[in-house]
């Protein structure tokens, strides 16, 4: 074994062997639909200078969803009920007391000038609270000169070196941080330890430090923006929830806590069995099929697989990440579409196999991996910049979709790019496995790439055809979307939340099925305290109220209404224009990375694959009636991500080969790109579906809608990086002036005379 193909064997036993024990040592985070959780009802009430309307409470939940992800507790469930109540759901909160204390605090924080101890005011000066400081002694303070709104960010840290202990560091917005400055500039004019060189901080009329400014600080100077730390005798768990209060900013209402009580997951444990059963069976066909294709590489690809299941599943659990139902099924998914990179390699060494003869298997898959890294690294990369986009623009649910794609996408790559070539050098030394073609999977071609070199056909002979069959597919589905309107679920448009008491128990899932049956198939149910069934649905008359309550008698007897409220929505305005500005500055920065990478008219091309993906998956709901809800959104992200590794792929071929053959038209060109990669795209694709046809018929209704969404998106992605981003490339490539691109040097030639370098596999023996 070289040294290198040892180290990465090493590596990759050392990542497995941590992740196997954080696997087994350390328990998951569950969401509301697999355990259950907290429901809190807030109660707003008017301030003295707003009133607790819609509009101020819906501002007020936006505050608290911010604080909620400032907690660690992913995933929350956040909904407006009547005009002034905030119905908080938090999944698997170890310390509900500590949760509601934070979640309720004003966290109305300003900063005063101090003008003396006790009741004394400085002669002219206008007249502020008087408040006891941090040991007890009444200031006299001025009005507020700054509040918490100026403030742009505030962190926790511990500062070892001057012994100060817990620290609370604030940065200021712009103007705010010019105030602070003359805030802390009018104090240094005073002696050192004179009371009037002192700045109060104050939260919710308590002053919680008040500093002396520091004597190095000259009159009217103060203190820059960023400088400033609020010291005290803190705890490290003090420190980080008066920073998170500080960061969140203030609520615009009080609230209190009007009811707090467990609830039960959303999905019964039959429709979690079934889920699970679905996952393995799918998971297991994608092996087989991998396997049957490549053979020995195969199965060797497919263990690589499990390791990288393991691997992103223990760093789930090691960061804490809430997993759902529709998060593991798409880290389930992931696990298909991980495929994609050994597939890409394969593919690779095979051309290198056919095209040279002679080649040793070793030196086939050395160069399979040295070509497919471009089209790894750059996929990846841009399904990262996603991902990080998603995750630092976003919030709730689209937060946490960004550090499950990151997580899978590295845990992918470590996969492909460490595990599974370590595994192929080490079998590739084999003279067994290197004789016999029908063993390793390599030597032979493959029958999609036979075909299609038999056969040849000329796809590109008029771009704009494909073209026309885009648009008017974009055309039926506008359509959809125009004259059978979209079919928002209850996160988007709210509905009623309706609690019953039943005289005999009632299992979740046997309601569930049997509120489906009567025409109620997106009533979400939950136990809701001491075996009364908690049922969210959408827009719910009084007739169909009663029908829905007569389908619970008769399975639990007597059913009796303890609860009738109307709820707003859970992915309110806010969040879902948090979604969809992290979305735009997303496909913005894969465009600039693409034109940077590629050309500009690939850039656009596969922005362009990209929408076509998006309102075709959106239009096929409309026409199929099928419910948009935070489920959809999940799987559209997914398919985003696909449309654009699969776009990036071609791409990638196609700037290989022209710039090998630069005379050559780029419509030839494409063409043969095209035809290279379609064994790659149809065998990754391949891998996918399995799973999610499994998701799709054993999943049960939790995963129908998801498995659907997704199945639509991967076929209709996998079309659209061929058959619409190459023609709009083309079309675009009419009007470029930019020349062909250059054309690497060649990893076995030296930088002088061009001569080759022998390979580091190959003896360089010849007969």
């Amino acid at each position: 074994m070289t040294r290198a193909t040892t180290v990465r064997a090493v590596l990759a036993a050392a990542v497995l062997l941590v992740s196997v024990l954080i696997t087994l040592t350390m328990s998951p985070r569950l969401g509301l639909d697999l355990q259950g959780g907290t429901r809190m009802v807030l109660q707003a009430t008017d301030s003295a200078t707003t009133k607790a309307d819609r509009e101020s409470t819906d501002r007020t939940l936006e505050v608290l969803r911010l604080r909620i992800d400032s907690l660690g507790v992913a995933e929350p469930t956040l909904t407006r009920s009547g005009e002034d109540r905030i119905i908080v759901e938090l999944p698997d909160v170890q310390d509900p007391r500590k949760a509601a204390e934070v979640i309720g605090r004003t966290a109305q924080l300003s900063f005063h000038a101090v003008q003396g101890p006790g009741t004394e005011q400085e002669t002219g000066k206008a007249a502020g609270p008087t408040l006891p400081d941090e040991e007890g002694r009444p200031l006299a303070l001025g009005p507020a000169r700054l509040t918490g709104a100026g403030v742009k960010d505030a962190g926790a840290s511990f500062d070892a070196q001057q012994g100060a202990g817990w620290t609370v560091a604030l940065d200021f917005h712009k103007s705010a941080g010019r105030d602070w400055t003359r805030l802390t500039g009018e104090a240094a004019c005073h002696p050192a330890q004179d009371e009037r060189r002192r700045v109060a901080i104050v939260l919710d009329d308590q002053v919680i430090s008040s500093p002396q400014v520091d004597p190095s600080v000259g009159c009217n100077v103060g203190l820059p923006s960023g400088s400033t730390q609020i010291t005290g005798s803190f705890g490290a768990d003090e420190a980080r929830d008066l920073a998170l209060l500080i960061k969140g900013g203030a609520l615009p209402l009080p609230v209190e806590i009007v009811e707090q009580r467990t609830v039960g997951p959303t999905l019964g444990a039959a429709a979690i069995d079934a889920s699970a059963r679905a996952a393995l069976i799918g998971a297991a066909a994608t092996a087989l099929f991998i396997t049957f294709v490549y053979r020995l590489f195969g199965a060797l690809a497919a263990v690589a697989l499990a390791a990288y299941g393991v691997v992103s599943y223990a760093a789930l659990v090691a960061l804490g990440v809430t997993l759902t139902l529709p998060g593991l099924a798409g880290f389930v998914l992931a696990i298909g579409m991980a495929v994609d990179a050994n597939v890409l390699v394969f593919e690779r060494a095979r051309e290198e196999y056919a095209e040279r003869s002679g080649r040793s298997l070793r030196s086939a898959m050395t160069a399979g991996f040295r070509n497919a890294w471009s089209a790894v690294a750059d996929s990846n990369v841009t399904t990262l910049i996603a991902a990080g986009l998603l995750f630092f623009l976003g919030s709730g649910p689209v937060k946490g979709f960004g550090v499950t794609l990151a997580i899978g996408v590295l845990a992918s790559m470590f996969s492909a790019l460490v595990i599974a070539r370590a595994l192929t050098e080490i079998a590739s030394r084999s003279r067994f496995v290197s004789d016999y073609r029908g063993v390793n999977g390599i030597a032979r071609p493959g029958r999609v790439r036979t075909w299609l070199a038999r056969r040849d056909p000329q796809l590109f002979r008029s771009p704009r055809r494909w073209l026309l069959i885009s648009t008017a597919l974009i055309t039926v589905a506008v359509l959809g979307i125009v004259v059978r309107a979209v079919n928002l679920g209850v996160e988007f448009t709210g509905g009623r939340l309706v609690e019953y008491s039943t005289s005999r128990p009632v299992d979740v899932e046997t309601a569930r099925t049997a509120l489906a049956g009567a025409g109620f198939g997106d009533a979400e149910v939950t136990t809701a305290g001491a075996g009364d069934l908690s049922v969210r649905t959408g827009d719910l008359d009084n007739h169909q109220e009663h029908a829905l309550r007569a389908v619970l008698a008769e399975e639990g007897g007597h059913t009796t209404k303890v609860r009738d409220e109307l709820i707003g929505p859970s992915l309110g305005d806010e969040l879902r224009r948090n979604a969809l500005i992290a979305l735009a500055v997303a496909v913005l920065v894969q465009l600039a990375y693409l034109a940077v990478r590629f050309r500009w008219t690939f850039a656009l091309a596969s922005v362009a694959a990209l929408v076509h993906d998006v309102i075709l998956l959106v239009g096929a709901f409309a026409w199929l009636g099928r419910t948009v809800d935070g489920i959809f959104l999940a799987a559209l992200l997914t398919v985003i991500g696909y449309s654009v590794n699969d776009s990036v792929v071609v791409f990638d071929r196609v700037r290989e080969l022209w710039a090998k053959a630069r005379r050559e038209s780029v419509t030839t060109i494409a063409n043969r790109a095209v035809l290279q990669t379609v064994p790659r795209t149809v065998n990754t694709g391949m891998g996918a579906l399995f799973i999610l046809a499994a998701l799709a018929v054993l999943g049960g209704d939790s995963l129908a809608d998801f498995a659907l969404a997704l199945l639509i998106g991967i076929c209709v992605g996998t079309y659209s990086s061929v058959l619409t981003a190459v023609p709009v490339a083309l079309t675009l490539e009419r009007s470029s002036k930019a020349p062909p691109p250059a054309r690497k040097r060649a990893p076995g030639r030296t930088s002088g005379a061009g001569a080759k370098r022998r390979d580091p596999l190959d003896n360089g023996a010849r007969v």
